[in-house]
């Protein structure tokens, strides 16, 4: 399903990812919450893509080369929560790939929303591969365009006008630099989704 090898140009999409949240965060000032130690975003479920699953893993492997206490305390927690997921999760539970379609999707909007990410350290509230983490925990917080409108983290933007959190909007990826890749990828045969715990065990 997916590989620790990125492709071409993953580099140049976090820049451009990461450039746009720092431009957010410097609009949104005191409206937005997000602080080290916010676990508001590493609590739930979320399917992450290929591309995801790869930096992820990649990731890890770092963190085994530098700290390999920590790196095994990432993949005890994986275990423990794939474990815990095992019985109700939306797909393979060999592969971790979570399955398509209409029914599928419905399972997963129900699905470990009380799942706390194993990436998390629960001792300091912070991420232990931050650098790596997916796409959706490097756009949360600030408001980014949805089916519905904007969305935004619950905890930020508390009385603000609808015309103040549209002034803050972020757009992460205005050039499709993700998608792109991600058919690159799949031209490789690296397809499906997967959640974080079955990525980093």
């Amino acid at each position: 399903m997916t590989s620790r090898r990125l492709p071409v140009g993953d580099g140049a999409l976090i820049q451009i990812v990461d450039a746009a949240l720092a431009d957010a965060r410097r609009r949104s000032g005191a409206w937005l919450e997000c602080r080290p130690g916010c676990t508001q975003c590493c609590v739930g479920v979320f399917a992450i893509s290929p591309l995801d699953a790869a930096r992820l893993r990649r990731g890890m492997v770092r963190l085994k080369e530098s700290d390999p206490e920590r790196a095994g305390r990432v993949r005890a927690r994986a275990r423990d929560s794939v474990a815990r997921l095992s019985a109700e999760f939306p797909g393979d539970t060999l592969t971790g790939e979570l399955h398509d379609g209409e029914e599928a999707e419905e399972r997963f909007a129900k699905f470990g929303n009380d799942e706390a990410c194993p990436v998390l350290d629960p001792e300091t509230g912070l991420c232990d591969l931050y650098g790596a983490r997916p796409m959706t925990r490097r756009t949360f917080g600030p408001p980014v365009r949805v089916e519905d409108g904007l969305g935004v983290c619950e905890l930020c933007f508390h009385g603000a006008t609808d015309e103040q959190i549209a002034e803050c909007e972020m757009i992460p990826d205005p050039d499709d630099v993700e998608g792109k890749l991600l058919e690159k990828l799949e031209k490789k045969g690296l397809r499906g989704r997967t959640i974080v715990a079955f990525c980093v065990t």
